[in-house]
């Protein structure tokens, strides 16, 4: 059985119009936070604590936000996706002391981390995210790094996302970041928000039934490092979340038949703002035998009008 201080099914932290809510009410939890909604034509949702920054993140459909930064205010259209599967979406960063009112229709995601200090907003167009095929073979995994240090000028804050087609291994070899190694590790908290649905080009195949949507699944392991006892072995499907305090984590897996998806959101303590992390010396080796595979053929998933779900 996983640990359920860590691992969460879908509206278990549901608060105040949110389908699940992690911040620093969360026993043992600093440093990140996630928002998930299901918003329909006529909801409103608000983003007002202060000294938090921000990255609102259609998971699927559009909105609207309107914000309030400091010295002025705008309204901000993000144009989404059909799903998380269809490509990188654009997503817009709030600085902390910024407020917000969000609507719209689809589902979406906020990506929070708690802080003082007060970048630029900025809404990232889909063109500007850099796409990242890691790994090979059945490691082959498509990566959208809209919110690392390299694409995002943002305080605390690293996000990106990860789509894992059927049958293959992501966020592996496992690996760990909960040491303050200079040049090796960094310390980060980690949230896993997931979704997962039929593979591209499975309904073409005749398969699939109306509770489709429910039974997509996935599977994902933390486990215990010298920074802490950990053990999370979960089947995980949309709306899931995970939290990663210490520890080794991966692999996440995609099930034969379901694409899996998930949503990270990292944050720590440390003075650098830096994703460094340490492979479990026990499978650090698969790494090099990448090097005589091949990325995946099926990536990278793209917004294709002629690819229906």
């Amino acid at each position: 059985m996983s640990d359920q201080r860590w691992f969460h099914r879908r509206g278990d932290l549901s608060r105040d119009g949110w389908e699940s809510v992690v911040d620093g009410a969360q026993p043992g939890w600093r440093h990140t936070g996630i928002r998930i909604a299901e918003i329909g034509d006529h909801d409103v949702l608000e983003l007002s604590e202060p000294g938090v920054e921000r990255i609102v993140v259609p998971l699927s459909g559009s909105f609207t936000v309107a914000h309030r930064n400091h010295p002025g205010a705008g309204t901000t259209t993000l144009r989404g996706r059909r799903s998380v599967f269809h490509g990188p979406t654009d997503v817009l960063y709030l600085p902390s002391g910024a407020a917000a009112q969000l609507s719209g229709a689809g589902r979406v995601a906020v990506a929070e981390a708690p802080t003082e200090q007060v970048r630029p907003w900025r809404h990232v167009q889909p063109t500007e995210t850099p796409v990242e095929l890691r790994g090979a073979g059945t490691s082959s995994r498509q990566v959208h790094n809209f919110g690392t240090p390299e694409a995002l000028d943002a305080a605390e804050l690293i996000v990106c996302e990860v789509i894992t087609p059927a049958g293959n291994w992501s966020s592996y070899p496992p690996h760990k970041h909960d040491q303050s190694v200079p040049g090796h590790e960094s310390r980060l908290e980690e949230i896993y928000y997931f979704e997962a649905a039929r593979t591209r080009g499975a309904d073409a195949a005749g398969s699939g039934g109306t509770d489709a949507a429910d039974a997509a699944f996935g599977m994902f392991s933390t486990y215990s490092s010298p920074a802490g006892e950990i053990d999370i072995n979960a089947m995980v499907r949309t709306g899931d979340i995970a939290l990663v305090p210490f520890g080794y984590h991966g692999p996440a897996v995609a099930a034969p038949g379901y694409d899996l998806y998930y949503l990270n959101v990292m944050a720590g303590p440390d003075p650098e703002r830096l994703w460094r992390i340490s492979d479990d010396p026990a499978h650090a080796w698969v790494r090099e035998a990448w090097k005589d595979q091949d990325v995946d053929r099926r990536l990278p998933y793209e917004d294709e009008g002629e690819r229906q779900r």
